[in-house]
């Protein structure tokens, strides 16, 4: 008798949806279930910080097309889920229910971290595009502003929210914005660029308290110094969504470990080949740089990773011994990302963490105009970041993947 359970995915995401798609693709024709927290069906969240949040936010503007051959997913959104029993196949949801699962795939990705602070009207993350909506109708001109967090997020969200007329304030515990990402000499350029629009950044700080009784009215620094600030956006890291699988036995150390078939594997090393892990909560080995698990939160690693786990999952299902040849195939996807800030276009490709420290070098251009930077590690390019000058990334993307 055929098996009637579904394949569940827990998380309505970019990666929820790709995995579904690949699934279909693969031959898979069996039920699906998607389940989300969020009420919306998915969309794309990169340009919540960028251009979505200078306009209008709303899901029409960042939402995914849903293609026919997953016109018939069931999705039941809204619903979170609180735990899971993987030796009886079986999850439960918030609201108290059970249902059973054929194959899971975990695509529940981060939360933005908080700062532990009371509750007061006024304080904002960005992750979701509630989140988003929420946001935008306090950007408005002369709303003094302070971000606390200077990575992507934090970033972005100050320039977006200066070329809305707000006065923006950069809190951060690093010395120079993105510079984890991009290293210091392209750090501090991103910071000159955001000063000559107005953004003012207070480096080596953080917030330790919040001024106002129902509304923010202001922060404290840890120098005990006082900003009077109407919003404040906490950017300060995110943490991943893996507590309802606390009792599952997967490795959790760092996100959800994964082989290179994005199978999950438990503490004791077994490869679960009846679960699957996608996007940025998945921790996995990319052979394009070395044999290390990690997690990567580029916005290319949800439909990569969602693509590879539903091609080895539908050989799975199958049942017809393609199981074992398809998720031998080679899984090295190049992470790459992009970020607007004011007239500064950066996109990189590879991964620039992973330079030696004295591996960054100038390629092509001028650091304070259009310019290419290299990051190598024992001499071999592992990373470029791009000011502008798309086009003449591509040759260094190929050298990248090309080891």
């Amino acid at each position: 008798m055929a098996d009637s359970r579904p394949v569940v995915v827990v998380g309505a995401s970019m990666g929820g949806l790709r995995v579904t798609e690949a699934l279909r693709k693969s031959g898979y024709a069996g039920p699906i279930t998607v389940i989300g927290d969020e009420s919306h069906l998915p969309y794309n969240r990169p340009p919540l910080s960028k251009d979505v949040l200078s306009t209008v936010v709303s899901h029409e503007a960042v939402a995914f097309p849903q293609r026919a051959a997953t016109a018939n997913v069931d999705w039941m959104l809204g619903s979170p889920v609180s735990s899971v029993d993987v030796a009886a196949h079986t999850l439960a949801t918030a609201d108290g229910s059970t249902r059973e699962w054929r194959a899971l795939v975990v695509a529940t990705g981060l939360r933005p971290r908080r700062l532990a602070l009371p509750p007061l009207a006024g304080r904002h993350t960005l992750r979701t595009l509630d989140d988003a909506m929420a946001l935008r109708d306090e950007l408005v001109p002369g709303a003094r502003v302070v971000v606390n967090g200077s990575g992507f997020i934090g970033s972005e969200v100050a320039a977006t929210a200066r070329k809305l007329g707000c006065e923006v304030t950069v809190v951060s515990s690093n010395t120079l914005p993105m510079e984890r990402a991009l290293g210091p000499v392209l750090g501090a350029e991103v910071q000159a660029r955001h000063e000559a629009h107005g953004v003012e950044f207070l480096p080596g700080r953080s917030v330790v308290a919040l001024l106002g009784e129902s509304r923010v009215e202001g922060v404290v620094l840890d120098d005990g110094r006082e900003l009077a600030a109407d919003v404040v956006v906490e950017a300060i890291g995110a943490d991943c969504n893996d507590e309802w699988l606390a009792a599952s036995g997967l490795d959790l150390i760092d996100g959800v470990l994964v082989d290179p078939a994005m199978r999950a594997i438990g503490l004791d090393g077994t490869v679960h080949s009846d679960i699957y892990v996608v996007g940025d909560i998945a921790r996995f080995p990319n052979t394009m740089f070395d044999s290390v698990p990690r997690r990567v939160e580029h916005w290319n690693i949800p439909t990569d990773t969602g693509r590879r786990a539903g091609a080895v999952l539908g050989a799975y299902l199958a049942d017809d011994g393609s199981l074992e040849d398809v998720a031998a195939q080679s899984f090295t996807p190049m992470p790459s990302f992009w970020s607007n800030q004011f007239d500064l276009s950066i996109q990189a490709f590879g991964m620039p963490g992973l330079a030696d420290p004295d591996g960054v070098r100038l390629l092509e251009g001028e650091i304070s105009g259009d310019s290419i930077t290299g990051y190598y590690r024992s001499g071999r390019l592992v990373g470029v970041v791009g000011f502008g000058m798309k086009a003449a990334l591509m040759p260094y993307r190929a050298q990248i993947a090309a080891g």
